[in-house]
């Protein structure tokens, strides 16, 4: 028994070296993403709104989100510690793909949105905000199972 096991790890460190593994992988997470109600900063009510205070993630799971300005403020949009637990695949601003290792911040000077497509990998409560703006209610939190 113990050439019979000695063969087939061997066979089984073999394989995963060859790329057999790869035949039961499920495919690409970063690609099958999940659309997340936009996120608006500014309305026809206030120029301090927020749609959305909380978003509720789970590790594993592709997620796309749009940020959208209206303009009526600056927003400096940063989440630092949620920046920090995601696998970000890529920014889409103004027809340009952005790819980068992290976040810092989207600034929206004028009216105008971006498209976020990212991976949680680490569970947790991560506030977001329009720095400068969180006293006025232009804060959300992310929140990772």
């Amino acid at each position: 028994m113990p050439l019979f096991k000695a063969l087939t790890l061997n066979l089984l460190l073999l394989g995963s070296l060859i790329g057999f593994d790869q035949v039961f992988a499920a495919g690409d997470l970063t690609l099958r993403t999940q659309a997340l109600p936009d996120l608006k900063f500014g309305s026809e009510e206030t120029d301090y709104a927020v749609s959305q205070k909380e978003y509720e993630l789970e590790t594993g799971v592709a997620y796309q989100l749009k940020v959208i300005s209206d303009g009526q403020k600056e927003c400096a949009f940063q989440a630092p510690e949620f920046s920090r637990s995601i696998f970000l695949r890529k920014v889409e601003a103004g027809g340009v793909e952005i790819k980068a290792i992290t976040l810092v911040e989207l600034e929206f000077e004028e009216a105008g949105e971006a498209e976020i497509f990212f991976l949680p990998i680490k569970p947790g409560r991560y506030p977001f905000y329009c720095s400068g703006l969180q006293n006025k209610g232009m804060e959300g939190r992310f929140v990772v199972k």
